[in-house]
């Protein structure tokens, strides 16, 4: 093996459990007010400004980052529990999440202080929204592949390529992207790769949605046309770009939301089941929620090691993998035990209508934030076997 594989045996601390009862208290009484149900995953108000400053006001984003740029300085656990609460909820978060998830840690890392100052603040009062700008047509997730040019000019550089999937950049008011600066060396494939803050909704930007079967648009295609982005919006080093966005993943790819994203369709399960189940139903029930306690636990260790200043990729590519195939058949394994559900069960109508939602957006969950063939590929990297 070339490195060693590690889940800490991480248990949240009570400060995260006295945390959760506030969040679940407070998207209680947004529900309550009518600002989302949580019964509707196909709603069309996936993307709630209102909410976002509500989330921001609370304190609940940018959570671990340093007071002076807005954030609290809270564990990465306490914001795991935040996580998991709205993902649970089927909260609203589409216009904070990536913003708060990886696109903040990547301008503290990366990004000159007066962009920092400018824009971090802003993130966390839930008033503006990141796109990741990393996939392309003809290479999906092999971001070796990226041709999307990078052209130095005069205080900076003129983009001329597309990007595609790119979730949320229709509504987005930056993207973090990869751009290729540099060709590919033979002896380094990753050679040439440098990473920008762009400023959507400028000159030279075109987003053409791109339709999903579930009746949403959530990807979009990008196509930059000699846009130019300023020398102080590159991050990090030029050509360079590799290892940061490796790191960057570490944070996409082992979040609560990469099993979760499905989950509404087994809570809606055992309503419809009822409090005494036959035999069947308490088996399939019993052993869906045994895996996912396992990869929750999973989870919750690598948030502890990212709490602890590490990197672990190769840990967070397995949750992923797993996470996401397992969200993707939950739909069709609810179903299966939903045949043997009465039809006089007051939800039976919820539950098919969430079902029918589900297994309709179900073939996106191991494509998004990485292919599972390109993730194993990492895998089997990391345990020394390619």
């Amino acid at each position: 093996m070339t490195a060693a594989l590690r889940f800490d045996p991480i248990r949240l601390p009570e400060k995260c459990e006295q945390l959760r009862k506030e969040v679940r208290a407070f998207l209680a009484e947004e529900i309550a007010a009518g600002t989302f149900d949580p019964h509707k995953p196909n709603r069309e108000d996936t993307d709630v400004p209102e909410f976002s400053r509500k989330v921001g006001a609370r304190g609940w984003l940018g959570m671990t980052w340093p007071k002076k740029y807005g954030g609290q300085e809270r564990s990465f656990l306490e914001r795991y529990v935040v996580t998991e609460e709205m993902r649970v909820a089927n909260a609203p978060t589409r216009r904070f999440f990536v913003a708060d998830r990886q696109s903040g840690p990547v301008l503290l890392k990366y990004a000159p202080e007066h962009i920092k100052m400018d824009i971090l603040p802003r993130i966390c009062r839930g008033e503006i929204c990141f796109a990741i700008g990393m996939s392309e047509p003809n290479s999906g997730s092999d971001l070796f592949a990226a041709k999307t040019r990078a052209t130095k000019t005069d205080g900076g550089y003129l983009i001329n390529g597309t990007k595609i999937w790119t979730s949320s950049a229709h509504i987005a008011d930056y993207m973090i992207a990869i751009f290729r600066t540099s060709p590919p060396t033979k002896e380094n494939r990753r050679h040439g790769l440098t990473q920008f803050l762009v400023k959507m909704k400028q000159p030279g930007i075109k987003v053409n949605p791109i339709g999903q079967i579930t009746g949403q648009y959530e990807f979009n295609e990008v196509v930059f046309t000699d846009f130019f982005v300023p020398d102080d919006h590159v991050l990090g080093e030029v050509d360079g770009a590799w290892k940061q966005a490796t790191s960057e993943l570490a944070y996409e790819r082992s979040g609560p939301e990469r099993f979760l994203e499905t989950y509404y369709v087994l809570t809606e399960l055992v309503r419809a089941v009822g409090p005494n189940p036959d035999t069947r139903s308490a088996e399939g029930i019993g052993r869906l929620v045994a895996q996912l306690h396992t990869m929750r636990r999973m989870s919750v260790s690598v948030a502890g090691m990212l709490q602890a200043g590490k990197e672990p990729v190769v840990e967070a590519s397995i949750v992923k993998d797993i996470g996401t195939v397992w969200e993707q058949q939950l739909p069709h394994r609810v179903r299966d035990l939903a045949a043997f559900v009465e039809e006089t069960a007051t939800n039976r109508e919820t539950l098919e209508r969430q079902l029918d939602f589900a297994i309709k957006t179900a073939p996106k969950l191991t494509i998004q934030g990485g292919t599972t063939e390109v993730l194993r590929g990492i895998i089997a990297r990391g345990l020394g076997l390619r």
